[in-house]
């Protein structure tokens, strides 16, 4: 295949995914793997799971990183962009209408017939994802119980971010305790994200204020796309005193309710304060930091195979990101599989997944279909 011809398949596949990857970035995860490991075979499961542990240790949207990395991974830095762009571009517009829609009515549409079919069918792919993929993340007894033990904490609610690095740390040292007899000790790398800068309230709106603003946060948050709501409270709400906390809540809702990433909510907020220019440059501030870590880490990543040591602290990274995701499908499966209809479409799209292999966006489109007839029929 050539170069042109993989740069447009990555546009391709991460356009449509983009336009159809409800659910949050442990579903996106899932669309993922069933479409450049399982359909297109761009790379092994546990390349796949490298990528993904490196995504996870870096700050930022986890899924639009996971993206990024395989756009390049596919069609190189061209494919980093296109790739990353072309999973943003669908949600940013659908999210600009809907921030149309609320500056001209003052609030949302309903959207709970999309989520009620969908959302079961997402919990689908993400428990075969896990599945799937822990075949070649559990390697043993030693990664088993790291990824156990860190699901045991994360219920308890330990930091993701803290599970990480202490999965990773242990599993390499655990693997290298014969080295540490001889070299005395083995060097870490902690990533930490510092607290935005505060700003005076009732600050004057301005667009390099507001990409500055949104850049920052992209460059620090950390953890699940949730943790965006304090960080978008503490800079829009208190320090800027550009939204009042209802208006905070439905951009969390909009990027709940539209595919891609969550933190498309940027979109929504910027169009509400500057209109279309407004939600481009939020956009862009929010994600940019993305595109560029993922250029600096992306060179690293096939070395990390190669040392014992970072061979080993991804192992432990690996297992811990798919407890995580594990975690987060408990309770997406709490809140979306709330009747019989619901229970069903789950385990029904998970025989289709398992047994017939089929593809995961039929099953989304199925899932939203059957969402329409139910609420048509109450």
């Amino acid at each position: 295949m050539t170069e042109r011809a993989r740069l447009l398949e990555v546009v391709q596949v991460f356009l449509k995914l983009g336009t159809l990857a409800f659910g949050g970035p442990a579903a996106h995860i899932g669309m993922l793997r069933d479409e450049v490991v399982r359909r297109r075979q761009w790379l092994s499961d546990q390349e796949f799971l490298d990528l993904l542990g490196v995504a996870q240790l870096i700050p930022g949207p986890n899924s639009t990183e996971m993206v990024i990395l395989l756009g390049a991974r596919r069609a190189g830095w061209r494919g980093l962009i296109l790739g990353g762009a072309s999973f943003i571009l669908p949600a940013m517009l659908i999210v600009m209408v809907f921030g149309r829609l609320y500056v001209q009515f003052g609030a949302l549409p309903q959207m709970e017939w999309l989520l009620y079919g969908v959302k079961p069918v997402m919990v689908a792919i993400i428990i075969q994802a896990v599945w799937e993929l822990s075949k070649k993340a559990i390697k043993g007894p030693l990664t088993l119980s790291a990824g156990a033990l860190a699901l045991l904490l994360y219920a308890l609610g330990a930091g993701e971010i803290p599970l990480l690095i202490a999965g990773g740390l242990l599993v390499m040292s655990i693997q290298n305790r014969s080295r540490l007899r001889w070299r005395g000790g083995a060097a870490s790398t902690i990533l930490l994200g510092g607290p935005l800068i505060p700003i005076a309230t009732a600050t004057p709106f301005s667009y390099g204020q507001l990409f500055w603003s949104f850049f920052k946060i992209g460059a620090v948050l950390y953890g699940s796309g949730y943790v965006l709501i304090a960080f978008m409270q503490s800079e829009f709400v208190q320090n800027l005193g550009w939204l009042t906390n209802q208006q905070l809540l439905d951009a969390i809702v909009v990027g709940q309710i539209t595919p891609g990433p969550l933190f498309t909510s940027a979109t929504f907020v910027g169009y509400l304060l500057g209109g279309v220019p407004g939600a481009i440059i939020a956009t862009l501030g929010i994600f940019l930091p993305a595109f560029i870590l993922v250029a600096i880490v992306r060179p690293f990543v096939p070395r990390l195979r190669q040392s014992p040591w970072f061979s080993a602290l991804l192992d432990g990274v690996n297992v811990v990101s798919l407890a995580l995701i594990s975690g987060v499908t408990v309770g997406l499966a709490r809140v979306s599989l709330i009747d019989p209809l619901t229970i069903a479409l789950a385990v029904l799209a998970l025989m289709m997944l398992l047994r017939f292999k089929l593809n995961s966006t039929w099953l989304v489109f199925g899932g939203a279909l059957i969402g329409l007839l139910a609420f048509a029929l109450r």
